[in-house]
């Protein structure tokens, strides 16, 4: 698995823009989109990363691992 855990440099730039580059520096994360103020369970998962976006499809807040 990956050392980094955070991309807080994601925030702001569009959604599908955020999963490349997260999925260039390891593609073997589950990445999930996830429309803002959307509910999700509270399990943590170390493989998983949300991005949270917006309605303009930009990430609201600091994607990371959990």
């Amino acid at each position: 698995m990956s050392e980094k855990q955070s991309w807080p440099e994601l925030v702001g730039i569009p959604v599908d823009e955020a999963i490349a580059r997260i999925k260039s520096h390891d593609s073997r994360l589950n990445i999930i989109k996830v429309k803002e103020n959307s509910p999700t369970t509270r399990d943590l998962r170390p493989n998983r990363v949300r991005i949270f976006y917006d309605e303009n499809g930009n990430v609201v807040s600091e994607p990371h691992t959990g």
